[in-house]
């Protein structure tokens, strides 16, 4: 694959299917949603944002804000999961992600409100952040957790990754999984863009 283009966030918007029969839409962060952004974390429970920032915070420190907000940056990368509640789109869940090309590496770290954990929207976020790894050309994806977080141990394990040692912080469990470039179902908008870029690519080169 080759880098994505973010010049239209919208582009990359994917909708997913909840197992409830609901849907869950994954977005790119945009400026604009930087005070709900901040707002989503400020409701976390004390336990939900220790556990995503693996300390204790009660909310996003500006400049952190600001990165979170400007997607590309440092090829870091940030995605929010809503859902429309009284016709309002409310964050229920985040992710921010880095890709190292050198490596082909994708680290990424989530959070679910914890008003909606239990209800399947971890997992389909994670299957969406899996295919958005492939679009970048991520061979690795892998994450690192307090272990003392039970939640995302077990939404880890259900997702088919595999358990080591954290090399810097014995607090910490690393969880990590290789994958495939080429997603097996429902590839997402981000790994679409990028096999028909390819393509266009591969073309103009025969052509040449």
């Amino acid at each position: 694959m080759i880098a994505l283009h973010f010049d239209d966030l919208r582009q990359h918007l994917d909708i997913l299917r909840l197992r409830s029969g609901g849907s869950l839409t994954v977005r790119f962060v945009e400026p604009r949603d930087a005070e709900a952004l901040q707002a989503y974390f400020r409701a976390l429970s004390v336990r939900s944002r220790y556990n995503r920032f693996l300390g204790a915070m009660s909310e996003l420190p500006q400049t952190e804000l600001d990165h979170f907000i400007h997607v590309g940056e440092a090829d870091r990368f940030s995605v929010i999961a809503t859902m429309m509640i009284d016709g309002i789109e409310t964050i229920v869940g985040e992710a921010r992600y880095g890709f190292e090309a050198d490596t082909a590496s994708f680290e990424f770290g989530i959070s679910i409100d914890d008003r909606w954990q239990g209800r399947g929207i971890g997992s389909e976020l994670m299957k969406n952040l899996q295919c958005r790894a492939a679009s970048l050309g991520a061979r690795r994806m892998f994450g690192d957790t307090l272990l003392s977080n039970d939640a995302m141990i077990r939404l880890a394990r259900k997702s088919g990754f595999a358990f080591t040692r954290n090399p810097d912080d014995w607090k910490l469990v690393r969880f990590e999984k290789h994958i495939e470039l080429a997603p097996q179902d429902n590839p997402c908008a981000s790994w679409k863009l990028a096999a028909a870029a390819s393509g266009e690519i591969a073309t103009a080169s025969f052509a040449s």
